[in-house]
């Protein structure tokens, strides 16, 4: 009998006067890390290069970036605002039909690879043969299969890893050998990848333009001057995710519309308009009033004033934008996860000013 662990996993606001924030937007485009690309197939029958012999990590979930803008050439990933929020640790996919299955131990009885059959296990030859093909059962491993379920309609399924999660304990509920289910099912198992499963996976790919600021115009701000902050409305748009375990027939989309703008000054000498600093972002996607000539002394709907000058270092404006995150997913399914932000961080030179030119 031949028994082997292949892998123990180890547990600007810039201101001045007045300033713009401002976001850029491209065409949708497709996450394309490799994580999301599905080995090969290779030819019928024949289990090499496929999701069987992958890597823990490996998943054939495709993850497509279908609507909302990319800044730059760096969008950013959000933070959840909910601190104990985790995407999932892992999940079981299909990775073999029964003649891949077979191939693989063809192959293994040639001297081929060993046969993952967990995300840490893998199985030789004696193993292998009495538990898929005489129908043997093996402890903790169910009831057997005999010859590989050849000629029935479905797939052997196995537990796959969140790369960004590998080395967490909870992976490990993941462990079941590799289990048959039939088409068009999902298994009875709360790693079962769900809609609300693929939704969760899918926020963790989600990317948000990098919020940049302009300074219009591009002086210092001033003690007691008002700096006002807006967006002009279509800048910030919805970003839309798509999670598909096409083998399975289970898809979720997320979405992530921005819904607000947090300005923290970096110093207790300031006020912030509103006094929360939190700027609601209007259904057109806008934010605040833009500033015109003859505004300076007025209160500005959005935007900070600095009651003392910095002196020496200074003062580190944060802009973060809330982002509020739903989903909606195979069979009429459909949820909400935690509001997600993202967050920039520009310094802000105050000087004192006696007199000023409006």
């Amino acid at each position: 009998m031949q028994l082997m662990t292949v892998a123990a996993k180890s547990c600007a606001l810039l201101a001045a006067t007045a300033c713009t924030l401002i976001l850029s937007s491209t065409a949708a485009y497709a996450i394309g890390d490799d994580e999301n690309k599905p080995p090969s197939s290779g030819s019928s029958g024949d289990a090499a290069g496929t999701m069987l012999t992958a890597k823990a990590t490996a998943t054939s979930i495709k993850v497509t970036q279908v609507s909302g803008g990319v800044s730059g050439s760096s969008p950013k990933a959000l933070a959840p605002v909910d601190p104990n929020w985790e995407p999932p640790a892992c999940w079981y996919e299909p990775v073999a039909t029964p003649k891949q299955l077979k191939a693989a131990v063809d192959r293994l009885k040639r001297g081929g690879d060993l046969v993952p059959v967990t995300p840490t296990l893998s199985w030789g030859e004696e193993l292998m043969v009495d538990h898929y093909d005489k129908g043997k059962a093996e402890s903790g491993s169910g009831a057997g299969y005999e010859n590989y379920n050849l000629g029935k309609d479905g797939k052997f399924w196995r537990g796959v890893i969140n790369k960004n999660r590998e080395n967490d304990p909870a992976t490990y509920d993941c462990e079941n050998t590799l289990f048959w289910q039939n088409a068009n099912t999902l298994p009875d198992n709360k790693h079962a990848p769900t809609p609300d499963v693929l939704a969760a996976y899918a926020y963790d790919k989600i990317h948000v333009p990098e919020t940049e600021v302009e300074l219009k115009p591009a002086t210092k701000s001033t003690v007691n001057l008002p700096t006002w902050a807006w967006l002009d409305k279509g800048t910030f748009k919805e970003v839309k995710v798509r999670a598909e375990l096409a083998d399975a027939g289970v898809w979720a989309e997320t979405t992530a519309k921005p819904v607000a703008l947090h300005l923290n000054p970096g110093t207790d000498d300031a006020e912030t308009y509103p006094a929360s600093g939190d700027c609601k972002i209007s259904d057109d996607g806008s934010i605040g009033t833009p500033y015109t000539k003859g505004d300076a002394d007025k209160t500005p709907p959005c935007g900070v004033t600095y009651l003392r000058a910095s002196s020496g270092q200074p003062y580190k404006l944060k802009a973060s934008i809330t982002w509020a995150i739903s989903w909606e997913g195979s069979g009429g399914s459909k949820g909400d996860l935690p509001d997600g932000t993202f967050e920039t961080t520009q310094d802000m030179a105050v000087q004192e000013i006696q007199a000023i030119n409006r």
